[in-house]
């Protein structure tokens, strides 16, 4: 499992084998069965996790009980709730795991620690968390500007490995249109033309 991150950390630049064993040393490896959670609305969330295989989703309830979907995480990405993290503040998300799945887990302090310690994973972090809040100001924008058919085909461009892995009411969810809505808007994109 820890392959699959140090090839993906290796990707964004140089890190030597010494401090890959350090990383490697702090790290928890875990797997997860379909549908189990890893965080509850109510808990603090305090850790970083990296996904080595499976699908996840981070979301909340609304008022009606209505479920929203924030966003998904897949392979060779990171799963979060980054106000709970960044606070010490009881979480209003849940993420689940929508397969079975692996992660590489590392406790806050043990991350801070190789924030310290490592200054060139201190850089890809800094990194990481910047193209995080473009991500997000980019998600914003498709959604109070997008039509249905520009946040599906979005959606397909961001996460084509997702699309036929999760029920539609949680891609609708994520869209922020209705199930019947993405239903048509999927049936007019797979017409034979």
């Amino acid at each position: 499992m820890f392959k699959i991150f140090e090839k993906y950390l290796r990707g964004w630049g140089y890190i030597s084998d010494e401090e890959l064993e350090i990383i490697r040393a702090a790290s928890v490896e875990k797997s997860l069965r379909k549908w189990q959670s890893i965080l509850h609305d109510g808990e603090v969330w305090k850790i970083n996790c990296f996904i080595t295989s499976g699908c996840f989703r981070l979301y909340r309830f609304g008022k009606d009980g209505t479920d929203h979907t924030l966003r998904f995480g897949v392979e060779n990405w990171w799963i979060s709730d980054q106000e709970s993290y960044n606070h010490g503040t009881p979480s209003i998300n849940n993420i689940e795991a929508l397969a079975t799945s692996t992660v590489i887990i590392w406790t806050k302090e043990k991350w801070d620690e190789l924030m310290i310690t490592i200054p060139s994973l201190k850089l890809f972090y800094e990194k990481l968390l910047a193209r995080g809040y473009e991500t997000s100001q980019h998600r914003i924008y498709s959604l109070i500007s997008g039509s249905a058919e520009e946040k599906y085909l979005e959606f397909q461009k961001t996460y084509p490995k997702v699309f036929n892995k999760v029920p539609l009411h949680m891609v609708a969810s994520y869209l922020g249109i209705s199930r019947e809505t993405l239903s048509r808007v999927r049936k007019e994109f797979t017409k034979p033309k």
